[in-house]
């Protein structure tokens, strides 16, 4: 029989729309606005008095608090007013002081029954949710600093393998030179390090006492090792950012020595910096004996007691780029610790060290580079002066009781936020060179708010247009095409919400498109109707044949725009990547309610019943 779906179609078209309507809903119950407070370590110690004092200033204030609640490493603060967040931060910030880091939030309130169904609202991006900004500088000198110690220390172990003497290693600028006893061991030496190394410049010194080598990188090497160091930057920034968990994430290059980080979602911009800005790293090396020459030692105090010191040797024996895998845990005093997986040279290396020297200390040097920053007037104009500086200490000191092979663990961390951070700096790897920030900028969930009231203006204006288009056109059948535009929506907006995909402004503008293009399938279906009408075909036979023959040039129409999509999606980043999502979805949609939906509306109304005339 004409125009009439079997059962289980109706149940199938019914559970998918149900499905739709119970993940879009999530998206109904609005973020409230909040305001954060952690500590700057990342361990939150406020005690219920000095909470309870915050809320009676806050209320005094007249800010209405909704809610407070502890979460593991915050407190956060919901308030009924999103214009009260910015007082709120600050009366927190002066009541607090320098302690805690006080941030502008935006918490769920999706009720626990959706929760339990794993539905959550959409993710939005950097322009609809706020987030922070980071322009972040590769210290190029730095990074040619520290692959010139790397060199001269693997020169060192050459000239000892070879039992030449030397007397100390200098670095200055692109540049190592070495002394030594005689111009005969010098020639000799430069013959060894030469073929090892052939990305250096050699040339002889003259010394008053012995003789000297100066080895300099050639302009080739420079660039290629400052290349390589913002590469592997952008590399470990962004196995960064996704241990975070942050949707959507932006890193990126900029110019020749700097990287823009968007982290949307994130108002704790101290956790964001301690975790994005970190270049820490680790060196293994081992304590130096009492008779070892002091041009081969260094001092440096212990991270968390900088009173007691140890004499390290200055060869370093795997670092922290070695490590595979780290994960913290406890040992069995309940004290943190990280358990570290080396990779196979580093694990070879860490063996071969440590079976040599069973009896003798090893110690982890924990290694930070840091900024100074100082504003002076120059031309009558404040000028932000970064002065960079390396912070050393040692973390642990212990006795090689075995050898070691590509496992083993670090203990002697203060805590274990600390630990947890030290497992992901070396999980995701350490940067090739410090990073300092540029510029850093917090966009607030205000400005959101605003682009959100926009882009929702601009997707009611567009439904209403289309909707009074095809009431008019087309009557009955219009009311059925709005009808499937508006469960297209709801689908489309449970699809991003499954998906975890990210609406941003270019999004809505998808969205907004897919509106226009929506009923462009239902214009095809309806027009090819009232032509076969024309014809002098039943209604009943009119409406199968305009279904059926308007399908191919449906689907091929819709086939085209989801393969530009695509390749937008491929190619594209940021809010290209936002539009495409949006647009693909879309078109998915309303392939299935334009089709599907509507085709089983009109089939309910028309279907089986003697009908004369359609309202078309």
């Amino acid at each position: 029989m004409l125009n009439r779906y079997p059962l289980w179609k109706y149940l199938l078209i019914l559970l998918v729309l149900l499905v739709g309507l119970i993940y879009s809903l999530p998206n109904l119950f609005p973020e409230d606005p909040a305001v954060q407070i952690s500590s700057d370590r990342g361990d939150t110690t406020l005690d219920e008095r000095r909470l309870e004092r915050l809320e009676a200033s806050l209320t005094e204030a007249g800010i209405d608090i909704q809610a407070v609640e502890r979460n593991p490493g915050n407190v956060l603060i919901r308030l009924h007013n999103a214009d009260d967040q910015i007082q709120a931060r600050d009366l927190i910030s002066e009541a607090l002081g320098d302690d805690y880091v006080v941030a502008l939030n935006l918490a769920e309130s999706t009720p626990s029954w959706l929760e339990s169904l794993a539905a959550s609202p959409m993710t939005l991006g950097l322009d609809l949710r706020g987030g922070v900004h980071f322009l972040l500088e590769v210290d190029m000198e730095a990074a040619l600093t520290q692959r010139l110690e790397v060199n001269a220390s693997a020169m060192r172990e050459t000239l000892r393998d070879e039992r030449l003497r030397y007397r100390n290693t200098e670095i200055d600028g692109r540049s190592i030179r070495m002394d030594f006893m005689n111009a005969e061991d010098r020639d000799e030496a430069r013959r060894l390090i030469s073929r090892e190394f052939p990305e250096f410049e050699y040339r002889n010194l003259d010394r008053a006492r012995g003789a000297g080598l100066a080895m300099t990188l050639t302009d080739v090497a420079v660039e290629e090792i400052q290349d390589y160091a913002i590469n592997q930057n952008l590399t470990t920034l962004r196995n960064r950012v996704n241990e975070l968990g942050v949707a959507e994430p932006l890193v990126q290059r900029q110019g020749p020595a700097r990287i823009v980080v968007e982290l949307p979602g994130v108002q704790d911009t101290a956790a964001a910096k301690r975790i994005v800005g970190a270049t820490a790293n680790l060196e293994f090396r081992l304590e130096a004996r009492p008779d070892t020459p002091e041009a081969e030692t260094q001092t440096f105090p212990f991270r968390n007691q900088p009173e007691r010191t140890a004499t390290l040797m200055r060869d370093v024996i795997i670092t922290g780029d070695s490590v595979s895998n780290a994960n913290h845990s406890f040992d069995e005093n309940g004290r943190p610790q990280v358990n570290i997986n080396l990779d196979g040279t580093g694990g070879t290396l860490m063996n071969r060290a440590t079976r040599t020297n069973i009896g003798r200390n090893m110690a982890v040097l924990f290694i930070e580079h840091k900024t100074r920053e100082r504003t002076v007037l120059e031309d009558g104009e404040e000028v932000t002066v970064r002065t960079p500086y390396t912070e050393r200490g040692i973390i642990s000191l212990a006795t090689i009781q075995s050898a070691l092979g590509n496992s083993f663990r670090i203990t002697g961390l203060d805590s274990p936020t600390e630990a947890a951070e030290l497992a992901l700096l070396l999980r995701s790897g350490s940067l090739a060179a410090p990073i300092y920030f540029a510029q850093e900028r917090t966009i607030g969930p205000s400005l959101g708010a605003e682009n959100i009231e926009r882009g929702v203006l601009s997707v009611q204006i567009g439904l209403l247009l289309v909707v009074a288009f095809m009431l008019v056109r087309y009557k009955v059948f219009g009311v059925f095409a709005n009808l499937a535009l508006a469960l297209n929506l709801t689908l489309l907006v449970a699809a991003m919400s499954l998906l975890g995909a990210t609406l941003t402004l270019p999004g809505i503008a998808g969205i907004v498109l897919t509106l226009g293009m929506a009923v462009d399938a239902n214009v095809l279906i309806f027009e090819r109707i009232r032509e076969e009408l024309r014809t002098g075909l039943s209604v009943q036979q009119a409406i199968h044949a305009g279904y059926e023959r308007a399908f191919t040039s449906i689907v091929d129409a819709n086939i085209t725009t989801l393969l530009v999509a695509l390749i937008l999606f491929s190619i594209g980043t940021g809010p290209v990547k936002g539009f495409a999502v949006t647009l693909s979805l879309g078109i998915l949609t309303s392939l299935f309610t334009a089709l599907m939906v509507t085709r089983a509306m009109v089939n309910l109304c028309y279907g089986g019943k003697p009908v004369k005339k359609l309202w078309i």
